[in-house]
């Protein structure tokens, strides 16, 4: 080894040091062949700075991105390429591509999914979600029922406040399911705290298989229920899907195919 050699190998320990300890993994990973690059290319110092810089941030927003989508909690992973929109016409493609920019999230609006089971509605919402954490937001899935629960749970450990102080991390939180089952009293009084503190400074996408009228069914007061869906849908998007249910429709080429 020539001693510019010995030189080189021990600045790139030094480096190397440097990048662990300013937590820069993505600079660390790439700053050597990035220097060859530069070297053979002619390129100055301040454009090998900034390549190196580049990469780091690529790196982070890539780590970011991913450790937010575990942050979501989906159920399973969805997207909004995997959607069958020829096979519900009442799905406006245009508009869901639109809302999955996250403009609606920006401005803090809501969006409410409405139509019977199996239409993609919660495909849908985990679509749109993905695509508005990929837009630099926080998104929470989570269904009525585990809310619920959630918020009874913190009640009774009078951590209610640190709960919903915890809920409003996010710029985006699906609630899937709204309608599937009654809600207890105490459980729909929560869930209305809940909602209004997350009123006009939070987005909120729901999904439900019930038309508003029926909501009452569902949260038991049609006062309260009259004000919720006041707050809900102030400023909202409302995406009414209607058809014959994908899961049914499978089930019904499948015994068809099997005969």
């Amino acid at each position: 080894m020539t001693n510019d050699e010995l030189q080189d190998a021990v600045h790139e320990v030094a480096v190397d040091a440097y990048l662990r300890d300013l937590k820069m993994p993505g600079a660390l990973r790439e700053y050597r062949e990035l220097a060859r690059q530069a070297a053979a290319g002619g390129a100055g110092h301040i454009v090998y700075l900034e390549d190196v810089l580049a990469q780091e941030m690529a790196s982070r927003r890539r780590n970011q991105i991913a450790q937010r989508l575990r942050d979501a909690h989906f159920p399973y992973p969805k997207d909004l390429d995997g959607f069958d929109f020829t096979a519900t016409p009442s799905v406006p493609r245009a508009r869901i591509l639109d809302l999955a920019r996250g403009d609606f999230v920006r401005n803090h609006e809501n969006l409410v999914l409405i139509g019977p089971s199996g239409l993609g509605k919660t495909h849908l919402g985990i679509g749109i979600c993905r695509q508005v954490i990929l837009q630099g937001y926080r998104a929470r899935f989570t269904t009525v029922s585990s809310l619920m629960n959630e918020l009874l749970q913190a009640q009774s450990r009078f951590d209610l406040p640190r709960c919903l102080r915890l809920w409003a991390r996010f710029d985006l939180v699906m609630i899937d399911e709204i309608g599937f089952v009654p809600l207890s009293t105490d459980g729909a009084r929560l869930l209305f705290q809940f909602f209004a503190e997350m009123y006009e400074r939070r987005s909120l996408l729901l999904t439900t298989n019930l038309e508003f009228s029926r909501w009452p069914e569902v949260f038991g007061d049609p006062v309260m229920t009259s004000a919720l869906l006041d707050r809900l849908t102030h400023r909202a998007h409302l995406i009414v899907l209607s058809g014959e249910s994908f899961r049914f429709r499978e089930a019904r080429e499948r015994a068809g195919q099997e005969r």
